[in-house]
């Protein structure tokens, strides 16, 4: 891995192309006086979308909607790319310099950002829990959408990291009864740690009043729908990129009177746009980070340099992997 020079610079991964990472060096423009200079300490792969980015699956409808923030490059590339880091502050206003933040950036070592863009963590949070809030922010975002009530019956399939997540957060209202459901049987030990009940698809209770969608496969949504009860709201979490997805809405779909609806984070749940915003939206998710239990949903880490061929491997082969993190020196 390349050093960098100076304080001035900065290591970067990007996709070079479709398939292929590398570790760029960069330079660093001079900080404004409304800018902070963040040192990375870990970031979060952000498995399933960054799988598709990596792979070059970004339909070109979607290039400019699926920009991330801070994104550089294009895709389907080269294309910097990325949303899950956490870091200290090492230079910027006397508030937040020393201060551990999240920002939605690539993976990087340093950067300079405008000082609205970092949220600082609660001092509950440690450092290499908080690469889980991006993912987070989607759960609770997706909840909105879902509206599920007291006492509810919600199923969520898909145990990735935003089906868990989804799972967690649900489980907390009180009266609900939730299953988490997967056909993985090995994703039964991360339901175990967060306190929620799991099901293979053959042996999930159904009848959902609410059901939400994190498989990322047309078999999921399947199951999804098969399980939702009359009148049920199914929402869909997962994003295919340029995959075709056939959807059953043959058998009982109308006979249910089922709504299929999508939930994207990058737009404020309508239910609640009218007075939250993306920064509030997000501080909710840093404290929610406060429960160790979390700490399950980590699945791995490794060192940044490691970076371009991790992501190879994970892209082609995800089994067993949650959120895999980052670690800087």
């Amino acid at each position: 891995m390349p050093t960098p020079p100076s304080d001035a610079a900065a290591l970067a991964f990007w996709i070079a192309a479709p398939g292929r990472g590398e570790i760029r060096e960069e330079a660093l423009r001079a900080r404004a006086d409304d800018e902070v200079l963040v040192e990375a300490l870990y970031s979060g792969i952000s498995r399933g979308t960054e799988a598709l980015v990596f792979n070059g699956r970004v339909p070109p409808s979607e290039y400019e909607r699926m920009r991330a923030p801070f994104q550089a490059g294009d895709f389907p590339g080269p294309v910097k790319y990325g949303y899950a880091s956490v870091g200290r502050v090492r230079d910027g206003p006397a508030a937040l310099v020393g201060r551990t933040v999240f920002c939605l950036h690539p993976h990087q070592t340093r950067y300079v950002v405008p000082a609205r863009a970092v949220h600082p963590l609660p001092e509950s949070v440690p450092a290499g829990r908080a690469v889980l809030a991006a993912n987070l922010e989607t759960a609770v975002n997706g909840l909105w959408d879902a509206g599920p009530r007291v006492g509810d019956r919600i199923a969520v399939v898909g145990a990735g990291t935003v089906g868990c997540l989804a799972a967690w957060l649900a489980a907390r209202i009180p009266g609900t009864r939730v299953e988490l459901v997967d056909i993985d049987p090995a994703k039964r030990a991360s339901a175990d740690a967060l306190g929620v009940p799991f099901a293979s698809p053959a042996d999930a209770t159904g009848d959902a009043d609410v059901v939400i969608h994190a498989s990322g496969t047309g078999e999921g949504l399947e199951t999804a729908l098969a399980l939702a009860g009359f009148e049920a709201r199914v929402v869909e979490l997962s994003w295919y990129g340029d995959r075709a997805v056939t959807v059953p809405l043959g058998a009982a779909f109308h006979s249910k009177r089922l709504a299929l609806v999508s939930s994207q984070v990058g737009s404020v749940a309508a239910a609640r746009r009218a007075r939250w915003d993306a920064p509030r939206r997000m501080a909710l998710a840093l404290e929610l980070l406060a429960d160790p239990r979390l700490d399950a949903l980590i699945s791995g880490e490794s060192p940044f340099d490691e970076l371009p061929a991790l992501l190879a491997r994970l892209a082609a082969n995800p089994a067993g992997t949650l959120c895999h993190r980052i670690r800087y020196p």
